[in-house]
């Protein structure tokens, strides 16, 4: 559990049409050599993991220090949003939902796989795979521990369904001990997994200094199956 590799396993039956054509189109140009695969899982991964989570990180971290930036970002996040620069397709309708001491939110996307490129990246692939999907809203709490993240019986679990008309992303809770921390370091204890909900913050103290950015990864049950 909380392994971070990549499932590209899919059927091809189980795409849709315009993937399926990205598929074969990808296959045909590694056979000729014109590309290479593990160039493009790079760029993916950079996308998905480090370049498209900053933005959000940095939305978090102005919340948790600017207390009237975070009342705007619950009145209007998408005007807050777009205040810092974040703009663009798949972000244009935005709604920030805050974690407190006895609620926590849960993003997800039942009919498909809606997600705020504009501040989380590209999505990972657990979050379109059909298995978190409807788990998620049958079984909220049992997923969160399939992430490792155990909360208690009191807390109340708020799963909010995104759609083309409307995205969402967490506000986690600032962690402890934080308040000698600067915009920037509170930037790097936000991870993509608790702008979702599956995750938490990490704690100071916690973050590799040689890791680029801290992503946490997908449960083995919940990832696509061959």
């Amino acid at each position: 559990m909380g392994h971070d590799h990549s499932h590209d396993h899919d059927h091809d039956n189980e795409l849709d049409p315009f993937a399926a054509r990205v598929r074969a189109l990808e296959t045909i140009l590694t056979q000729k050599g014109l590309i290479d695969p593990a160039a493009i899982d790079a760029i993916v991964d950079t996308y998905e993991h480090k370049v498209g989570p900053r933005n959000g990180a940095r939305v978090v971290a102005r919340a948790w220090c600017d207390p009237k930036f975070a009342d705007w970002l619950k009145r209007d996040a998408t005007e807050a949003i777009a205040s810092l620069g974040y703009t663009g397709r798949q972000g244009e309708h935005m709604q920030a939902v805050f974690n407190t001491e006895d609620t926590h939110n849960l993003i997800v996307c039942t009919l498909c796989s809606c997600y705020p490129w504009t501040v989380l990246g590209v999505p990972p692939t657990w979050y379109k795979a059909p298995a978190f999907r409807s788990q998620a809203v049958i079984d909220p709490r049992g997923v969160l521990a399939e992430f490792g993240l155990k909360l208690p019986e009191a807390t109340r679990i708020r799963v909010w369904d995104s759609t083309a008309e409307l995205r969402y992303m967490v506000v986690p809770a600032r962690p402890a001990e934080t308040d000698g921390l600067g915009e920037d370091e509170l930037a790097r204890l936000v991870t993509r997994d608790s702008m979702i909900g599956t995750g938490l913050p990490l704690r100071p103290g916690s973050l590799d200094p040689r890791a680029l950015w801290p992503v946490a990864g997908a449960p083995d049950a919940l990832e696509p199956k061959p």
